[in-house]
């Protein structure tokens, strides 16, 4: 059942776009014909909403107990798709599937029979083999960030649950960087290829190397953070330890920084990632954990600190910046046995000096508090403004970004407010409930 012009204003309008772009509206009107997809379109291009609004035609005319199911190689970007299906409203329900919270609370959801089922390969192999959905029910598959959910490491979960949905009559598979060979298991055949990864323009992403004289590259990088001022970054190493390590040395010489990698649990995770996005920390240090499905709007830089290991890290990475009409750059730091990669385009990087001169940027001016409480105890942000407002006295332009996890939430304030809004809090209830408050 097609999408009425009204439908798609309106969902637009829900999401604050004003209109399609040419790689959306290609995806939907491919979809039209019904049949199997292959897009590819770089990082930060709206690759979402390319299949969710195929999705959401389907959708509308099936019976009650058909289902949709997306697989992500990450939680992370199933929490990014969840969000964009919320804010469309469109009625139908969504049930998130991944590993590191109660699998008890996905198994009840599971039972309502959901519209749209999204989640990580293991998980989701979990509740098919328990019984939690129907894979008879399950009409339309969409393989999200697919090179990276069919890779060796994935095969054998992606192969059993693939292999256990017989009723599929659609799939879509969208990445920023394809695969030389798409596994049989998929099912995809004689698929529509909707090829936009040369459109990103060059002018928007400078990339950029930086030749060093010593192997350890930590005095270097100190040095760079220390130019880039207040703006955002993304550091990118290969290995968890050493961004542990990393980002307690910057820590340690003023860099304000936060870790995040597979390592860490959920919560940790979370709260880095909240961190980076409420501006309470500009320096993101990762591994490729980060390369994908996050989504934090305006990094200004992207640092390689380790070589990316293939073309695809390469791709992904820098996708983490220069998103959409925004601009950013890419840096490479090079030791003195390391060469430009092979895949890195010839000709367009500059070679630029490190600076002579650092000053460690000014601390910044937020800090992130957490409630402990969430959408589970029945928060809305609203709900955390007007204790914030009303109660403890701040202003609103003293409160920055609130981001409501299941369980607990993350708010960033003003630094000189938060001693007294966790005063405030002790002696007083947020929506009827005695709640803790505590610093980041």
């Amino acid at each position: 059942m097609p999408v009425s012009k009204n439908e798609l204003d309106l969902l637009l309008a829900r999401l604050g776009i004003g209109q399609l772009t040419k790689m959306q509206q290609q995806a939907i009107d491919a979809a039209e014909t019904g049949h199997d997809i292959i897009l590819i379109s770089p990082t930060g291009s709206g690759k979402t909403l390319a299949f969710l609004i195929p999705l959401f035609r389907e959708i509308k005319g099936w019976k009650l107990q058909e289902q949709a199911l997306i697989v992500v190689p990450t939680r992370e970007l199933a929490l990014q798709i969840e969000s964009v299906w919320k804010q469309m409203s469109t009625g139908f329900k969504a049930t998130l599937c991944y590993g590191g919270h109660r699998r008890e609370i996905e198994d009840r959801s599971l039972l309502a029979s959901p519209t749209l089922i999204m989640g990580t390969p293991g998980r989701l192999c979990d509740h098919l083999q328990r019984g939690n959905f129907r894979p008879g029910h399950i009409r339309s598959l969409v393989l999200d960030e697919f090179d990276k959910s069919l890779e060796l490491g994935f095969q054998e979960e992606m192969a059993t649950l693939i292999g256990g949905l017989k009723s599929i009559k659609r799939r879509i598979l969208c990445s920023a960087t394809s695969l030389t060979e798409i596994p049989d298991f998929t099912g995809i055949k004689q698929p529509l290829r909707l090829q936009f990864s040369n459109e990103k323009s060059a002018s928007k992403l400078k990339l950029q190397f930086l030749k060093l004289e010593e192997k350890d590259k930590a005095h270097a990088l100190f040095t760079l953070l220390c130019s880039l001022g207040t703006n955002s970054s993304v550091v990118f190493l290969n290995h968890r330890q050493a961004v542990d390590r990393l980002q307690q040395l910057m820590a340690e010489q003023g860099i304000e920084s936060v870790a995040y990698h597979g390592a860490l649990d959920q919560d940790a995770r979370e709260l880095a990632l909240a961190q980076f996005r409420n501006r309470s920390a500009r320096t993101l240090i990762a591994t490729d954990l980060a390369a994908r499905g996050l989504d934090i709007a305006h990094i200004d830089a992207v640092i390689h600190y380790h070589l990316p290991a293939d073309e695809s890290a390469w791709t992904h990475r820098n996708g983490r910046t220069a998103r959409m009409d925004a601009g950013g750059k890419a840096i490479l730091l090079l030791g003195p046995d390391e060469h430009l990669p092979a895949f890195c385009p010839e000709g367009e990087l500059e070679q630029i000096d490190l600076p002579v001169l650092t000053q460690i940027p000014e601390t910044s001016g937020w800090c992130s508090l957490i409630i402990g409480g969430g959408k589970k105890d029945k928060l809305s942000k609203a709900d955390i403004v007007g204790f914030l407002t009303q109660v403890a006295g701040l202003r609103k332009e003293e409160i920055g970004l609130i981001e409501l996890k299941d369980y607990r939430s993350f708010i960033a304030l003003h630094r000189d407010k938060v001693n007294r809004v966790i005063q405030v809090s002790k002696a007083s209830k947020l929506k009827g409930q005695r709640l803790r408050f505590w610093l980041a």
